[in-house]
């Protein structure tokens, strides 16, 4: 599966244009969804020096993502944007249209899930609705009543 990773709200708090502290568990659940087979794409609006800071901090934690605001390592650039700094960067065509299967956003309807929730959505193939049905409908199994307890009934 493939799967687009916001930077800033989403593997950090929202600091822009600082980088954050890492939001609990962030870093850990996007090695575990790599090491699963999953690919990651980094899908940010950050640009030049301001996108490798975010690139330098994933690496310095282990992750490394297989492409970064493009559909595949080496997609050629369209043109040329100007990033926070007053500097050109080159974007790539399709680089606000990522093709994925999922997409990790704080900016989602209903904000971003605590990532254990997150891992559980994508290793189970659960939409989120599908999820909290499951769990507000799960009934757990009943346990004998008192009075079938105390007389040896099960």
């Amino acid at each position: 599966m493939t799967i687009a990773v916001d930077f800033d709200g989403t593997i950090v708090e929202h600091r822009y244009p600082e980088i954050g502290e890492e939001i609990p568990l962030a870093i850990h659940t996007l090695l575990q969804l790599q090491a699963d087979h999953h690919v990651l794409i980094l899908w940010t609006v950050r640009r030049g020096r301001l996108l490798q800071e975010a690139i330098d901090y994933c690496r310095r934690r282990g992750l490394e993502f297989y492409a970064v605001n493009a559909n595949y390592p080496g997609e050629p650039a369209a043109d040329l944007a100007t990033d926070d700094d007053g500097q050109k960067a080159e974007v790539s065509p399709s680089c606000r249209k990522i093709t994925a299967d999922v997409y990790i956003d704080d900016r989602s309807l209903g904000g971003l899930p605590d990532w254990g929730i997150i891992y559980e959505l994508i290793h189970g193939h659960h939409s989120l609705a599908g999820y909290y049905r499951h769990l507000y409908t799960h009934k757990p199994a009943s346990k004998p009543s008192l009075w079938k307890r105390l007389l040896g009934g099960k």
